[in-house]
């Protein structure tokens, strides 16, 4: 078992009992999110491109983890919107897991990436940990603490991912917060040997199996799993499957999940829970627009902090 300081469900817990928060702020920018200050200022000096773009995006970023630090569990960029705009945008993301973690807040990569093999490797070098050079030096990645992945290829799309010191993490798709995620997922399996009635419970069991034996202090895994708070039910069903796998969950707030739903999966100790808002935290400011950008996010993370800390 690796030692408190390096097991990164470790250094999560950690920040979730230092920040008194079970929420993770997705950030998640568009240009549409963005305040009319910071188009203005990164089109003056970019213009109306790609790195303008990008620029804006790291601004807004910087100011939002300035506002947030100390008051939330972590931080969960999603991979597209960075994407979406080249090397430009995946410079602003790699310069946000910097600065997040310079603030010391714990990353979540949402990348949902799921390949076999040398690919497998090449996507957690690219995310979480670093690749080879050309002859011996190792060229650092993106550098987040954490990665979702869709684990629907089997062991071979999940393992490549884990490194030896559970240093990084994962968060494999269980049970997502989408309107159509049961067709796949809630689908009706003939009991087997491991007693899954459902495709979702035999990836529950799956991901148990695969963070068994990687527990850090905490109790907790470095392979947890996404499952949606807009569905408590099943949330409940999962964590009874998954008794230490830590929970990422989406789906609350803009997108129909309360607090209590989102927390129907916590452990018995009142754990395991990390509740995941994007647009209800960064785009506060369009509905308190007098106030200043960073304090209405500030402002929303306070109010969803108040949410589940009254429930927890």
């Amino acid at each position: 078992m690796a030692a408190m300081s390096d097991h990164v469900a470790d250094r999560l817990h950690a920040a979730i009992t230092a920040s008194g928060s079970l929420a993770c702020v997705g950030l998640d920018p568009r240009p549409s999110l963005l305040p009319p200050s910071v188009v203005e200022e990164a089109l003056a000096r970019h213009g109306d491109t790609a790195d303008g773009v990008a620029s804006a995006f790291l601004a807004f970023n910087r100011g939002l983890i300035d506002a947030i630090a100390g008051a939330c569990a972590a931080i969960k960029p999603q991979a597209a919107c960075y994407e979406a705009y080249g090397w430009q945008g995946m410079r602003a993301l790699i310069e946000t897991v910097a600065y997040a973690h310079g603030r010391g807040v714990p990353v979540i990569l949402d990348g949902k990436r799921g390949d076999i093999g040398s690919t497998a490797e090449h996507y957690q070098q690219a995310y979480l940990g670093a690749a080879p050079g050309l002859r011996t030096s190792a060229i650092p990645g993106c550098g987040a603490d954490w990665l979702t992945i869709n684990g629907y290829l089997g062991g071979d799309g999940v393992l490549p991912f884990r490194d030896a010191q559970a240093r990084h993490g994962v968060f494999v798709l269980v049970k997502t917060s989408n309107a159509s995620s049961g067709e796949l997922q809630d689908r009706s399996l003939q009991v087997g040997a491991d007693g899954a009635t459902s495709v979702m419970q035999a990836m529950a069991l799956l991901v148990a199996g695969w963070g068994a034996s990687r527990r850090g202090s905490c109790g907790l895994s470095d392979v947890g799993a996404v499952v949606g708070a807009t569905y408590p039910d099943q949330a409940r069903e999962l964590r009874r499957l998954m008794p230490d796998t830590l929970f990422l969950v989406p789906g609350y707030g803009a997108q129909g999940g309360s607090a209590a739903d989102a927390l129907a999966g916590l452990r018995p100790q009142g754990d395991g829970v990390l509740v995941n808002s994007s647009r209800g935290i960064i785009a506060a400011w369009q509905k308190h627009p007098s106030g200043g950008w960073a304090a209405a996010a500030r402002g929303a993370l306070d109010a969803m902090n108040r949410d589940l800390n009254r429930l927890r």
